[in-house]
């Protein structure tokens, strides 16, 4: 599906578009038409990702060292965003960390900082962008959250209570922005096979093996980056227009 036009070619943001699932949405989105802005706070990762698309014929700008939970330095990222290739009309809110910790160890600053990241950091890339969505009258958000924010997750308190966060986010966001051409709707991801996934794997988090937790999902397979991106680059078209305020799972059948 092509970017289609707003009077030229859109760009898109991606947060945590250096790896992972950022990564293969960057890659699909690139594919798709967009002129993709990769913002992440690992620049090397930004760095190669954006070279990865210019050598397939894409449009990519990397935007390292864009710490999201920061406010100055989104509105920095943004910034030099609209000046190389325009005003923003896609957004994806991907980037977010993760922990595992027993609730009565969970720190005030580790609690913080898991919410900087992945709910002020959504909040502040959204208020840095949606001027230019509602100047054209259309625009897409995309919040990545996670299926443990459905059915939740022992030891992760505190990142099921941010990704629980963003659903309702969406939700307000999509019944205030709709009435503007702006559709908002959110992505949790189930089991995907992802480098931060595979960390997690080794450090013994999931009591099993990625492929353990595979043999007992419906479709018998964890997903991929690119399940992931394949439902975003529907929500980001122009054929998703009347979607807006959804939970889209892409879980392989864990959660219905």
């Amino acid at each position: 599906m092509s970017a289609g036009n707003t009077g030229g070619t859109r760009v898109a943001v991606v947060t945590g578009g250096g790896s992972g699932m950022g990564r293969a949405i960057v890659h699909r989105l690139a594919r798709d038409g967009f002129a993709v802005a990769i913002l992440d706070i690992d620049a090397a990762n930004a760095d190669k990702v954006a070279a990865e698309v210019r050598e397939g014929g894409g449009t990519a700008l990397a935007v390292g060292a864009a710490d999201v939970s920061d406010r100055a330095k989104v509105d920095a990222a943004i910034g030099r965003v609209r000046a190389e290739l325009g005003p923003v009309l896609v957004l994806v809110n991907n980037a977010g960390i993760t922990g595992f910790r027993e609730f009565l160890s969970i720190t005030e600053e580790k609690w913080r900082r898991i919410m900087a990241v992945n709910l002020d950091g959504p909040f502040h890339c959204a208020q840095a962008v949606l001027p230019d969505m509602i100047d054209a009258g259309w625009g897409r958000i995309v919040n990545i959250s996670s299926s443990s924010a459905q059915g939740g997750q022992q030891y992760m308190a505190h990142y099921v209570a941010s990704k629980a966060g963003l659903i309702g986010f969406t939700k307000s966001l999509a019944l205030e922005f709709g009435p503007k051409g702006i559709t908002v709707n959110t992505i949790p991801p189930g089991f995907i096979d992802t480098p931060m996934m595979r960390e997690s794997e080794r450090r013994g988090m999931f009591g099993g093996t990625v492929e353990d937790h595979a043999a007992r999902t419906p479709v018998r397979r964890p997903g991929t980056p690119e399940d992931i991106a394949a439902a975003c680059a529907f929500l980001v078209s122009d054929e998703a227009g009347y979607i807006t305020g959804q939970i889209i799972g892409v879980n392989g059948g864990r959660n219905t």
